[in-house]
């Protein structure tokens, strides 16, 4: 899915789905912090993780990236027991895993510019993907559009994907299957008869 001038619409401009506010990232620590917020959504509401922020960002000291990233299993394990976060261990420790792996990419050649490198929405998400703990389909798409970085339009997206937030989702085609038959002959006593039966799938 190319990311041509007329795909960077408003993503969310179909109504279906309240959109997310949008930020200009200043520095590394943005990145994650949303990278984070697509972490924490998973299979939650990104308005209930909303509203628990104020108390998860202080917690992950305002997701400074190399603080996080040097974060060992003892503090993982007190995060999961803090009541100002989202008490997921695996949850958490994606966090940490990921801040390891935005410090690596910006050490390496800029982690701005390896998500600039890419010319095509699904390429550059199948590489977020496997780099990224907890960050799915829906969870680049919402990383990648809080970040203000282009991303195809919503509607278009979420039916490529077969996705569906309070819309009808595209319909899927009927599997059908035709039983083929196959001939047998039998003889019994100089008698040929023929039986049809299945054939086996």
């Amino acid at each position: 899915m190319r990311l041509t001038k007329a795909r960077l619409r408003n993503a969310y401009s179909h109504g279906v789905v309240e959109a997310p506010p949008r930020i200009r990232p200043k520095s590394i620590d943005d990145y994650l912090e949303q990278l984070s917020k697509s972490v924490f959504q998973a299979g939650i509401s990104w308005r209930v993780v909303d509203a628990k922020w104020s108390t998860i960002k202080p917690a992950f000291r305002n997701f400074q990236v190399e603080r996080v990233a040097r974060m060992g299993d003892r503090e993982i394990d007190a995060l999961a027991n803090d009541p100002r976060v989202i008490r997921s261990r695996p949850k958490i420790a994606a966090v940490v895993h990921n801040a390891r792996a935005i410090l690596d990419l910006e050490r390496d050649d800029g982690f701005r510019k390896h998500l600039r490198s890419f010319d095509d929405y699904e390429e550059l998400a199948t590489d977020l993907k496997k780099r990224f703990k907890f960050v799915g389909d829906s969870g680049t798409y919402h990383f990648l559009w809080t970040v203000s970085h282009p991303v195809p339009d919503w509607h278009d997206w979420a039916r490529a994907h077969r996705m569906s937030w309070g819309d009808k989702a595209a319909p899927k085609k009927a599997a059908t299957i035709k039983r083929k038959t196959t001939t047998r002959k039998m003889t019994t006593k100089g008698k040929t008869t023929t039986r049809r039966r299945p054939a086996a799938r």
